[in-house]
């Protein structure tokens, strides 16, 4: 029996006559970000006041005089339109705008190869780094004329962006499960557990994920019914990063992380359905009562994120990418797949995105 489609895997029966019974229970895979997402983008003002969705248009994030607006760009994708109005200011005549967009190293933008800049003062940041993170100002000058006597005021606004570079997070699935045994010295608890393995390492194997950080341990139980009991009590990982994920990754222009996110998923929807087929070609093919039973309703699986060198995530500071994998800022650094970007001693990481503080 195979676990779902593709090439044959191990059978079932091949556990040694022992049962395995497993009924999979719900998972699913965290929302990438509160908020909403823009073409690869999640944007969302400060919440000094909940009016953020008024600074959004179509691909278009208005600005705000009173406080920054945040907005979270998903790396290689491009940034939406930022506005350099507010949207109130955007529903009347402006007469003789002028723009003037300064970026994070506090030059002018204009020229500048990977920005687009119209002339109504919109500014879209193409192919998005981390290096292009920070605050993007913008300086809106325009008269007014006074209807009866003609006389020029000249109005000057500013608005600040603050832009940030985000990944998505690499998804892993923690197992854990649980197995009754006659006795935990027996010599074919061991000799279950590694065929347990093999078996689910077969099921997954077309997707390049692997099972990882497995182990097992037997214990002792005593119950008010049934006496003393003895229970293995299983954990593992359904890792995407099995040996030849890269040649993956080299199929796709930039980030593999979608493609490693999606078959960790399929990996992780696989081992259910095994585990749901196994139990019903026990329940059914078997004649003898197998020595290792699953215990009931012990199956559990759930995600676990990591972060690429660089980013991390901070729930506090990035409230509405909380999910996000978000660009370490300066004075900060990430030097490995962990979520937390750890503050440098010394101010020396003045860049985000930074790995090292050096």
């Amino acid at each position: 029996m195979a676990a779902g489609g593709g090439r044959p895997r191990c059978p079932p029966g091949a556990l040694l006559g022992m049962a395995v019974v497993v009924v999979a229970a719900g998972w699913g895979e965290e929302g990438l970000v509160e908020g909403k997402e823009l073409q690869g983008c999640v944007v969302r003002a400060e919440p000094k006041e909940e009016q953020s969705i008024d600074l959004i248009g179509k691909n278009e994030i208005y600005g705000d005089t009173r406080h920054k607006v945040n907005v979270y760009v998903k790396v290689f994708t491009n940034s939406p339109f930022l506005v350099c109005m507010d949207l109130a200011l955007s529903q009347e005549k402006i007469i003789d705008p002028n723009y003037l967009w300064i970026g994070p190293d506090g030059r002018d933008l204009e020229g500048q190869r990977y920005v687009n800049l119209t002339e109504t003062g919109k500014l879209m940041v193409m192919g998005f780094r981390e290096w292009m993170s920070g605050a993007y100002t913008c300086t809106l000058s325009h008269k007014v004329i006074e209807t009866t006597t003609q006389e020029e005021t000249e109005m000057v606004e500013a608005y600040k962006f603050m832009v940030y570079a985000y990944r998505e997070a690499d998804h892993a699935y923690q197992v854990s499960v649980r197995f009754s045994t006659t006795h935990c010295k027996l010599k074919t608890n061991g000799l279950f557990f590694e065929k347990l393995k093999q078996i689910l390492n077969s099921t997954i194997s077309h997707l390049m994920c692997h099972i990882t950080e497995s182990s097992y341990k037997c214990h002792s139980i005593r119950t008010p019914k049934n006496g003393l009991q003895h229970e293995l009590f299983v954990n593992f990982q359904v890792n995407p990063f099995a040996p030849g994920w890269e040649e993956v990754c080299h199929r796709v222009p930039y980030d593999c992380e979608d493609v490693t996110n999606r078959k960790a998923r399929q990996a992780a929807e696989r081992i259910g359905k095994f585990f749901h087929q196994l139990r019903y070609v026990l329940e059914h093919e078997f004649h003898t009562v197998p020595t290792i039973q699953y215990v009931d309703n012990s199956f559990s699986m759930t995600p676990i994120d990591s972060c690429q060198p660089g980013f991390g995530k901070n729930h506090h500071t990035h409230q509405n990418c909380a999910s996000c994998c978000v660009v370490c800022g300066p004075g900060t650094y990430s030097p490995n797949n962990e979520v937390t970007c750890w503050t440098c001693a010394r101010p020396q990481a003045r860049t985000y995105g930074a790995k090292s503080c050096s």
